[in-house]
């Protein structure tokens, strides 16, 4: 059974399981969603609001239930700034994707405390505690291992006993990859069912948008956003389906035989895969007509589920939080790169 969460220090009945895992699910999806580098504006979607974020600098704005728009700002430093190896291609990756999703808890945070305010001043503030997001993000960890690690070498396995076939480390190791990769887009057609979900996809839309818009250099508007495709080549959607190619060819080196040792190296090689993935979306992104852009084409189709048209409100939601985002970088001097 799930515990009831905390919110600040009394436990709220009408907080059940299902919001529980309403906001498990938001969590399991910021990898999904993630968009943004060093350098390169970025953001992600959260509930009923965008956060969007520069090289230094960071901002999340929410709609309240009551129409009002709500935001958090302030300013971050580069990973590479802080820790200088992560400077060096293949280990930069993880060090901006560890950082991204720090931020995307805060952001998924401050959205979640948001629609709990309803706006009566005489009405005692309702927050949801730090362990609570610790716990909804362990969870998300644990859900992810489970769901694309064990189920897919578990399922690859049973067939390997029944057809001898797959006995070869490149067939077992396909066998396994197309299993998670069929897990995973069913699993985003699933929640993409969801009312609750739809309308954190169409969130995601208005980012890629106001992205596009930003990158355009056309002046940031709810007219020009909406002209831009929602499909964006550096969008989190992408990056997890180049994880899931970059895997088959990883596993498919490891000697190790039984079920223990290759489910082992999987948890264990999970930053390599990460940190080669981040450079293979990297670099097509940068050349959008290469091979390796071709590759990574697959992941702009999914986004055909985990984005949805936005109306004109969401959008405007999205360009007040990279508009919070560029004055922050603004009065730090930061250099806006546009890819």
């Amino acid at each position: 059974m799930i515990p009831a969460i905390y919110w600040g220090q009394e436990l709220i009945p009408r907080v059940n399981t299902l919001k529980f895992l309403g906001l498990s699910m938001r969590a399991h999806l910021l990898p999904f969603m993630e968009n943004g580098s060093e350098t390169l504006v970025g953001g992600q979607a959260v509930i009923e609001g965008v956060m969007m974020r520069a090289p230094h600098s960071y901002c999340t704005a929410v709609r309240k239930p009551d129409g009002s728009i709500v935001t958090e700002e302030f300013p971050v430093k580069r990973p590479s700034e802080i820790y200088p190896m992560l400077r060096f291609a293949f280990i930069r990756g993880v060090g901006i994707l560890g950082q991204a999703m720090w931020l995307g808890m805060k952001a998924l945070r401050f959205s979640a405390n948001a629609s709990l305010d309803e706006g009566d001043p005489n009405a005692k503030k309702q927050e949801i505690s730090g362990w609570a997001m610790a716990l909804n993000l362990a969870l998300s960890f644990a859900f992810f291992i489970f769901l694309y690690k064990f189920v897919p070498l578990y399922l690859a396995t049973l067939l390997e006993k029944r057809f001898p076939a797959l006995h070869g480390n490149i067939a077992f190791n396909l066998t396994d990859g197309i299993i998670r990769m069929a897990i995973f887009v069913g699993f985003l057609y699933s929640i993409s069912l969801w009312k609750d979900i739809r309308r954190v996809f169409e969130y995601h839309g208005a980012e890629h948008k106001v992205v596009f818009n930003f990158e355009s250099g056309k002046p940031l508007t709810v007219e020009n956003a909406q002209t831009f495709r929602t499909f964006h080549p550096r969008c989190g959607t992408s990056f997890l389906l180049v994880v899931m190619l970059v895997a088959i060819v990883v596993y498919t080196l490891i000697p190790y035989q039984g079920f223990a040792a290759k489910f082992a190296w999987r948890v264990i090689l999970l930053p390599v895969i990460m940190g080669v993935s981040y450079e293979v979306i990297r670099y097509a992104a940068k050349r959008r007509g290469s091979l390796m852009a071709t590759i990574t084409a697959p992941g702009l189709w999914l986004q055909r589920i985990t984005t949805q048209q936005p109306s004109d409100e969401q959008t405007v939601v999205a360009i007040h939080a990279l508009e919070g985002a560029l004055k922050l970088e603004a009065e730090q001097g930061g250099e806006l790169v546009i890819a």
